[in-house]
């Protein structure tokens, strides 16, 4: 081993604010100022934020359009021994943008990467909504391509986890008129303008919130924080299913598996979301 090889680097995810300067975490702006240099979605847009915090460390870009060629550069010079903070436009680095590829590759190199938390739309917007917070699904921004947008909205029905997308404004009424398609009329919290002085969380249904923008023009990117669909919705369609066999030939079905009479009429009750004297009145008659 070469004693005078020099120690390699780290890559640094630094969460920046998503609207309110605040947001931002001593540790965060700590090391902003303490690398060699910080790798940013938008350049001009980062230099604001840079600006307010008087941090004077050099910039380069690092966007969706140059994610591969320009990941190899900064893999390159982190394995120099170069620490490299790596910033997106506003929120979590790696969540819903190309920063994401550039943990993959430093991971496959061996190069060590830790995320220092901060802001977040997707959580922030998931804690405001009134719905269910254990269970989730980050759907991020629907895909632009038809197909692929397609088979994932068909996804959606048969999801039970409270379902978290992105939108931007221009796009909001045409989302919102395919998700009530799929959907029907789920409950829903729109957040829009999150931590900034017009923030708003409107807690309705589809419905309602695609009546509103028949009048209102959308404003603001928007965090879409739809219910997943109840499990006494699932149940109720399995009865249903069910309720299509007569109960003679349900009973069958389990018969046929060896399982005992007594042990089939109590399955069948089940099923059917009945008790197991219906089950065994109707069977008598």
């Amino acid at each position: 081993m070469d004693i005078q090889a020099k120690k390699q680097g780290t890559l640094y995810l630094c969460a920046t604010p998503i609207g309110n300067l605040e947001d931002i975490t001593l540790r965060v702006l700590r090391i902003l100022k303490e690398v060699d240099l910080i790798a940013a979605e938008d350049t001009r847009n980062s230099k604001k934020l840079l600006n307010h915090f008087e941090i004077h460390t050099p910039m380069t870009s690092y966007h969706e359009y140059n994610k591969y060629d320009k990941a190899k550069e900064l893999i390159d010079q982190i394995q120099q021994g170069k620490k490299i903070a790596l910033i997106t436009d506003a929120g979590t680095p790696g969540i819903s943008d190309p920063g994401e590829e550039l943990v993959k590759m430093c991971a496959e190199e061996g190069i060590e990467v830790t995320s220092l938390p901060g802001a977040c739309a997707c959580i922030t917007a998931l804690t405001l909504s009134g719905l269910g917070t254990r269970r989730f699904a980050f759907e991020a921004f629907l895909p632009m391509d038809k197909k692929e947008r397609k088979s994932i909205l068909e996804e959606l029905p048969s999801e039970t986890r409270t379902i978290i997308i992105y939108e931007a404004p221009h796009r909001l009424k045409r989302t919102l008129e395919e998700l009530y398609e799929v959907l029907g009329n789920r409950r829903i919290t729109l957040c829009r303008e999150l931590t900034k002085k017009h923030e708003t969380a409107f807690r309705t249904d589809i419905k309602k919130i695609l009546s509103y923008y028949e009048t209102e023009e959308p404003r603001g990117e928007c965090v879409l924080v739809i219910e997943g669909r109840s499990q006494k919705d699932i149940q109720r369609e399995h009865q249903e299913a069910w309720m299509e066999l007569a109960i003679e030939e349900h009973m069958k079905l389990y018969e046929d598996q060896g399982i005992s009479r007594k042990e089939a009429m109590r399955l069948v009750a089940k099923d059917r979301g009945i008790s197991k004297r219906d089950v065994y009145q109707a069977l008598i008659e």
